[in-house]
């Protein structure tokens, strides 16, 4: 047996010591765990839990598997949402298929949790966006998926939102660009599976009597040609306006999570034709920021969230002691004051439910709505504890047992 690592390797030396020269399915070893609400697959797939960590091991064929390895490495590259490969386990014996593994995705959720446990969200509108937006993502960097669906998306909450992570890449390509023609086929294939998924959920009773499975099969693809236009149409600019115009059009697509690789302005009778090239922005900034000032790992509209709370938290601060407080001083303090208090509040069996980042926003939003109906502040500890007794108890618990 051979085990090609993706760098940095020794973070899964201890799956070594796994049974590869068996079947997957036959595997009996301490560390395999059980995923609640796992997504459905065509293929053998079992999770093993190791040095704290979760890996989803797929039982494929060697050729699948290496491509599937390459592709995932390229999408990381690209910063694209999709699992972590790890590595693959070829040679593992006479007509033994290989096995892809792969990192598996904390505080993720599959689509059928999504609809089971709405938490407060309407699940089509947020499943379309999340999904919809990774199709856009993808193409603009050349990936054809090839077998977009729901089932083979992992969605994790970001601030109340959701976004969508590619679970599979098997039947997946890597070209330099994508024609139109690629793009509507996959398109095609994205719509006609995710509503065969979604007839299986109004058969199992999971989506609202109200929903019908084919319109929502259309609104995905005028959702993403919606998005597509929105970042790759072209305008007319006069002279006297493309200043502002391009400025404004490039905030729109910094909101929508975009940016411009490379700006084009052609010379036509009716005036400057402007061309941006699309790109998918560098992810992260504000999560950055948070993790430097803070330690705190969040997401990216999380971390806005909680930079938001710490520029509050500042000006406090700064009318209490009469003086600027820097960023810095601010940020210590409402870690020490604020945020490690309310994590530590969590109640032990409630904690692994949603990620601490999620969980704080949640509180500052039902701080909002408590305020809101009391007609003044009622602070963060009460609301953190309104908070821990009528709301997280309703969050499904950690899928994994």
């Amino acid at each position: 047996m051979r085990f090609v690592f993706a760098p940095p390797a020794q973070r899964a030396a201890g799956l070594l010591t796994l049974p590869w020269a068996e079947p997957l399915e036959d595997w009996q070893d301490d560390r395999l765990v059980e995923i609640r609400q796992r997504g459905i697959s065509r293929h053998v797939v079992r999770f093993v839990s190791d040095g704290g960590v979760v890996y989803a091991l797929k039982s494929i064929s060697e050729r699948l598997a290496r491509r599937e390895y390459r592709l995932l490495r390229a999408l990381a590259e690209h910063g694209i949402p999709a699992v972590e490969v790890v590595g693959i386990a070829v040679d593992r014996g006479a007509d033994a298929d290989a096995i892809l593994v792969t990192r598996f995705l904390s505080y993720a959720t599959s689509y059928r949790a999504v609809f089971s446990s709405p938490r407060g969200v309407q699940p089509t509108d947020v499943l379309l966006d999340a999904l919809v937006e990774l199709l856009v993502r993808l193409h603009l960097t050349g990936f054809f998926w090839g077998d977009c669906s729901l089932s083979n998306t992992l969605f994790r909450y970001d601030a109340g939102m959701l976004e969508a992570y590619l679970v599979d890449a098997e039947t997946s390509e890597l070209h330099p660009s994508l024609s139109a023609g690629q793009r509507g086929y996959d398109l095609e294939l994205a719509t006609e599976r995710v509503f065969g998924e979604l007839l299986d959920l109004q058969a199992g009773d999971l989506l609202p009597h109200d929903v019908d499975p084919l319109m929502i099969a259309d609104e995905l693809r005028r959702r993403y040609q919606d998005l597509w236009c929105e970042l790759t149409r072209e305008e007319i600019l006069r002279p006297d306006e493309q200043r502002y115009r391009i400025a404004e059009r490039l905030r729109r697509l910094n909101d929508l999570g975009f940016d411009a690789e490379e700006i084009e302005l052609v010379s036509t009778p009716e005036g400057n034709l402007l061309h941006i090239k699309t790109r998918v922005a560098e992810s992260g900034q504000h999560s950055r920021r948070l993790f430097l000032r803070t330690g705190i790992d969040a997401g990216e509209n999380q971390a806005r969230r909680l930079l938001n709370d710490i520029a509050s938290y500042r000006a406090y601060l700064e009318q209490k002691k009469g003086h600027p407080v820097s960023e810095v001083v601010a940020a210590n303090g409402w870690l020490e004051e604020v945020y490690d208090p309310v994590i530590a509040a969590i109640p032990a069996s409630l904690r692994g439910r949603l990620a601490p980042a999620e969980i704080f926003h949640e509180i500052l939003e039902h701080r909002w709505y408590l305020s809101e109906a009391a007609g003044r502040d009622i602070g963060t500890t009460a609301a953190a504890r309104s908070y821990f007794e009528k709301v997280l108890p309703q969050v499904p618990e950690p899928q994994i047992s």
